[in-house]
């Protein structure tokens, strides 16, 4: 029994039915888990299932008209962007519209409200000491004694007594600090009268009265009468308090406690800013047993801020050891502190799940904008263009694909068979991995991203024809099919291979470098050329080495596209007897 050559695997000869049973088994997989799931189409991006389009406006700040340039309307943008995929919306489209807009669409499917919050809540990030809180109900006493309850919206609920903390990384949670009484309130608010170095206000609009004029005794009393009458739960007060404060200067505030109650706050002046969070992160903790945290890294100069302001914090009793962490006047998280934070990093923990983990670590990593922006409309966007777009886009791919199978048919024949079933299996993969990724990481199928897929039918028939082609080479040259398919495999494959590397390449470039739509297209582009390989290797070939088994293959039908006297095949080499040199009698 003959031997394979050196190089050429037995088992990729012998048993081709390994590799077609292996993609089978794939697709009937992610079918499974399609209908499991039960996202069995495609989630659709804002321009073919409409969506939610939010136009958010830049404010001009007083004495600081100027803050509003490009430079800065592209920085806005870019971080918008980044807080949108903090959703797992990758489809979304953020861009400028004139001078000072910003428009986000986004597409159905994606919680507005959320969306609403994370892109429109557009004002700088700050960590303030809470000085005072307690729950808000229509009033309460100008020196409260705070409540246990005061964790905020981003927490989960849990027991009264559950609050997140600020620990060093893998640092245990210990328990709460004892409450404060008013006395030290006031004696706090005094302390924090005079602006603290550490604080950004670089930007802000004038302070109100109560960080303004008159001693350091009367803006505290002033700050505990506004506070004795502010009620959170009231939409119209919440989206006002704290309104032209400087950074440097006390303030109020208002967040939601894991029992979904309003907490009002009274909070010092700010000593970190988020333009010194370097990045932010959820991250399960499954060592320490602490659930989902948030681990939080700071730049240099923001480390020092941290380790400054925590060390103080450390040395006081409840609330006066949290740190509110305050975006557009909401205190997100109020994390307690048992000693100085030094390293550089923080990890918070305390009862989160998952989805408000990231949302904490998303407003953090995000939150510090250039400009202030204000939400100008939220409107729904309908899809009647963009579903006319698509319909027209999918005649034209259905006349393309249409053309290619008559091309296949009329060239190649009985081949174009194993042609057609490989771009019926390249289709299925698509589509089952199109709709399980949207739920997964928030793919939406766009018209690019449509086009892109229409553009990968002719790389991977592309693929098929320089196999085929290889193949039909070979027997020119005078060989039988069977040794035809294997000889023609290594020079084909590395052709294939290389096509598809560069298609790759660019479908990643364009990916990597573009925003919005664009990034569909590429994304699919890649996705399928990816996909080209693997019905290649573990489809197209397997099958036409069993085909080459069959005699209608074989034996080079006219019909089977590889008759070798239509494709003018020389006759097989054949070694001849050299003619018997007579022999002279005489001499023998």
């Amino acid at each position: 029994m003959a031997t394979p050559k050196k190089g050429r695997s037995a088992s990729a000869q012998s048993k081709p039915g390994r590799s077609l049973a292996l993609i089978l088994i794939a697709i009937a997989a992610l079918t499974g888990g399609m209908f499991a799931s039960g996202h069995t189409t495609p989630r659709l991006g804002i321009d073919l299932a409409g969506g939610t389009s939010i136009t958010l406006r830049a404010v001009p700040e007083a004495g600081n008209e100027a803050a509003i340039n490009k430079t800065n309307m592209d920085t806005a943008v870019s971080i918008m962007e980044r807080r949108v995929n903090g959703l797992g919306v990758s489809e979304s489209e953020v861009q400028t519209q004139g001078r000072d807009n910003i428009v986000v669409n986004i597409p159905k499917g994606t919680n507005s409200e959320q969306a609403r919050k994370q892109v429109g809540t557009t004002a700088k990030l700050y960590f303030r000491p809470v000085i005072a809180t307690e729950v808000s109900g229509g009033g309460g006493a100008a020196s409260p004694s705070p409540s246990p309850t005061g964790s905020p919206s981003d927490q989960p609920s849990g027991k009264a007594t559950d609050k997140p903390e600020a620990t060093d990384k893998g640092s245990a949670s210990p328990s709460a600090s004892p409450s404060t009484q008013g006395r030290a309130v006031t004696d706090a608010l005094k302390a924090d009268a005079t602006p603290s170095a550490s604080a950004s206000d670089k930007g802000k609009a004038s302070p109100s009265p109560s960080a303004t004029g008159g001693t350091a005794g009367d803006d505290a009393s002033k700050l505990q009468e506004q506070y004795a009458k502010l009620d959170c739960t009231n939409e119209k007060t919440r989206s006002t308090v704290g309104d032209g404060v400087k950074a440097s200067a006390p303030t109020l505030a208002c967040g939601q406690n894991s029992q979904g109650q309003w907490q009002k706050y009274i909070l010092g002046p700010a000593e970190v800013d988020g333009t010194d969070v370097d990045k932010a992160q959820a991250v399960l903790n499954t060592q320490t047993g602490a659930g989902w945290t948030v681990t939080m890294d700071f730049t240099d100069g923001g480390a020092k801020k941290f380790a400054d302001v925590t060390g103080k914090l450390a040395q006081n009793q409840s609330p006066q050891n949290q740190f509110a962490i305050v975006l557009d006047g909401d205190v997100v998280s109020d994390p307690y502190v048992r000693q100085a934070l030094t390293g550089g990093n923080a990890e918070i923990s305390g009862n989160f799940t998952q989805q408000s983990a990231q949302d904490l670590s998303n407003m953090l990593s995000y939150g510090a904008l250039p400009l202030t922006f204000k939400v100008d409309s939220m409107t729904t966007v309908t899809a009647a263009l963009g579903g006319d777009q698509l319909n027209a886009g999918l005649i034209a791919g259905a006349i393309g694909l249409a053309l290619v199978v008559i091309y296949l048919l009329a060239y190649y024949r009985g081949l174009s068979f194993i042609a057609i079933l490989s771009l019926l299996v390249s289709a299925a993969l698509t589509y089952t991995l199109m709709a399980l990724l949207g739920p997964t990481i928030g793919f939406a199928l766009n018209l690019p991203a449509v086009c892109g897929a229409i553009v990968a039918i002719g790389i991977t028939a592309d693929s098929f024809i320089v196999y085929f082609e290889r193949v039909r080479d070979e027997i020119r040259e005078g060989r039988s099919l069977r040794p035809a398919v294997e000889r023609a495999w290594p020079r084909a494959r590395r052709t294939i291979l290389v096509s598809d590397f560069v298609s790759f390449l660019a479908a990643a470039v364009l990916f990597i470098v573009t925003v919005g739509k664009v990034q569909g297209f590429a994304f699919t582009l890649g996705l399928t050329t990816l996909l080209d390989v693997v019905v290649v290797f573990l489809f197209t070939k397997p099958l036409l080495t069993l085909m080459a088994r069959r005699p209608f293959f074989a034996n080079g039908h006219k019909w089977s596209g590889l008759d070798p006297k239509s494709l003018g095949a020389q006759p097989p080499l054949r070694r001849t007897r050299r003619p018997a040199v007579p022999v002279d009698p005489k001499e023998a």
